[in-house]
């Protein structure tokens, strides 16, 4: 069985999803975030030196990094949730899977630390702001014409972008002017799968 170490309000949201929607059995264990700090607590650092989330266990061996779990658990439990090595989708598919994490968080990360500083952040402020509208005006075109960003099927792609969308619509303006990616997040929200990962994973403020 798949062992979770899952931090509230966090990527590892997306694995539990992630299994809900491929049926394989798991267990949680739940980390709370400092309410201060908001950092992971110390106690994670005893299943991975960096002490971050999500990491899974499985089969005697320990994961870390969001984009290599889901790859993980897509190849040995959830093929369906990938395109055929052999598909034309196949290599967009690792695209999406790559960009989420590589592309897209970082202007959201940043925007979250210049927004903290205040005044001493102004300065950087247009520049982020640029940056995300970049990002979300690409990904509202690349949902043009299909429900899904490989098409009509979702995928574990979807699983990927879910959590940077999620946190652009929290605090990065991501609202009703792109619509697309509003109703992409409304029929997430609504699978049987994801809100049976909300009642494993417990509160999480990005999916209100």
């Amino acid at each position: 069985m798949v062992r979770v170490h899952h931090l509230n309000n966090s990527r590892s949201q997306r694995i539990l999803w992630l299994l809900e929607e491929i049926g394989a059995p798991y267990e949680v264990v739940r980390y709370e975030r400092d309410p201060k700090t908001m950092l992971a607590p110390k106690e994670l650092r005893r299943v991975h030196p960096l002490g971050k989330s999500p990491v899974i266990e499985d089969d005697g061996k320990t994961f870390a990094e969001t984009g290599l779990i889901v790859e993980y658990l897509v190849d040995r439990y959830g093929p369906a949730l990938a395109p055929a090595h052999n598909s034309d989708l196949y290599w967009q598919y690792k695209y999406w899977l790559h960009y989420a994490e590589g592309s897209l968080m970082p202007p959201l990360l940043l925007k979250l630390i210049v927004d903290r500083l205040g005044l001493l952040g102004y300065p950087a402020r247009p520049f982020v702001k640029s940056q995300i509208k970049l990002h979300l005006n690409y990904l509202e075109n690349e949902l043009s014409g299909k429900p899904w960003f490989l098409g009509a099927q979702l995928s574990a792609a979807d699983v990927m972008l879910s959590f940077p969308l999620e946190a652009a619509r929290d605090r990065a303006g991501l609202d009703h002017t792109r619509p697309k990616l509003m109703d992409f997040l409304a029929r997430i929200h609504a699978r049987p799968a994801y809100r049976r990962a909300l009642d494993a994973g417990g509160a999480y403020r990005y999916a209100t």
